[in-house]
């Protein structure tokens, strides 16, 4: 763990982050059973995609809706896939409208800690706001079998994925908050039932030293 001084903010505000795979929103599930809301920002995103709609199909065309006239997602990913310049010009339209999203349901959250699940949340614009953070690992290979059981993405896209983040962690070292490292290896079977009570143990000893248990 990386100890510095906290935040002089009133409302304590808590990042949830793991690369691809690592299982960060069963740990978001487990902090709302402890009471704490949680905003699912990768949820967000798809809102404001669709907020953003007039003119994203002004920016990309009409041909990434799908048969509903709702925005394709997965057509509209192949269209900034490989491009920077079209990737930059999508988060030009969506960034802005999920940051507004995600600052409107913290202030609706009034003075309760409250935490922020995102897996690019050094981007998000709440990360100078943070207290602390909760950085999900898990082993390669957990990570990979969940990946190809919960996406069936082909393996290579998968790995492509995780080459991408092999630097996940250290863009988060510069922040000047408590990061708390929690592992959630997942295995499988008879083991399952002792990994959650590890990460609860886990849980419950960093919310009772950040004064949110």
């Amino acid at each position: 763990m990386q100890t510095v001084e906290h935040s002089t903010n009133q409302k304590k505000i808590i990042g949830l982050t793991g690369p691809y795979c690592a299982g960060k929103n069963f740990i978001g599930r487990l902090l709302e059973e402890r009471g704490l809301p949680v905003l699912d920002v990768d949820k967000l995103g798809h809102q404001a995609i669709e907020a953003g709609k007039a003119a994203i199909l002004e920016r990309f065309g009409v041909d990434i809706l799908d048969e509903a006239g709702a925005i394709d997602r997965r057509l509209l990913g192949q269209k900034v896939f490989g491009s920077p310049a079209e990737l930059a010009a999508l988060e030009g339209i969506v960034h802005p409208l999920a940051n507004r999203m995600t600052d409107e349901w913290i202030a609706e959250q009034g003075d309760r800690p409250c935490v922020i699940n995102a897996a690019l949340l050094h981007r998000s614009s709440v990360f100078k706001r943070l207290d602390c953070i909760f950085l999900v690992q898990a082993p390669f290979l957990v990570r990979l079998l969940r990946a190809r059981k919960r996406d069936g993405l082909p393996l290579g896209q998968v790995l492509r994925r995780f080459k991408s983040q092999k630097d996940f962690t250290s863009q988060y070292l510069e922040k000047k908050v408590d990061i708390y490292i929690i592992e959630n290896p997942g295995y499988f079977g008879f083991c399952a039932p002792l990994d959650r009570r590890r990460i609860e143990t886990r849980l419950n000893e960093i919310l009772s030293r950040e004064g949110t248990a």
